[in-house]
């Protein structure tokens, strides 16, 4: 027997592996992050993201909105109005999410530094920016 069953996140046939993939795409944090202080309209969340396309932004929230870690309010204004807000589980996040931007506050510098180490070029074709390049 192996000692591994469905408490282990990463594997497979495990539910909890969807919320870790989930939460591992490249906007999601940010985007919860960006919601963190209330709502906040699909502009003005772009704006303040930055580097996202209004495209991957609406998918994002789409995605985001299905699996009940964001909620779409339209008003029925003219012109029409929309924001977005963290549902109280998504709201369960933040912490989580600042705690992962303190680490990476903390140890940004050595992560780049032991990629400008690393020997081996092709090791780094995984589309993060490097120093000096």
């Amino acid at each position: 027997m192996s000692g591994f069953g469905c408490g282990d996140a990463f594997l497979a046939d495990c539910p909890a592996r969807l919320t870790v993939e989930l939460i591992a795409d490249k906007w999601t944090a940010v985007v919860l992050y960006g919601l963190s202080k209330g709502p906040v309209r699909h502009g003005e969340l772009a704006e303040l993201i930055g580097g996202i396309s209004r495209k991957v932004l609406t998918q994002t929230l789409r995605r985001l909105q299905s699996h009940g870690l964001i909620r779409r309010h339209a008003y029925a204004e003219v012109p029409p109005r929309v924001e977005y807000e963290l549902t109280p589980l998504g709201a369960t996040l933040i912490e989580p999410i600042h705690v992962l931007t303190e680490w990476a506050r903390a140890n940004g510098d050595a992560v780049l530094d032991a990629l400008d180490a690393d020997p081996e070029p092709a090791a780094r074709d995984d589309g993060v920016p490097h120093r000096g390049t």
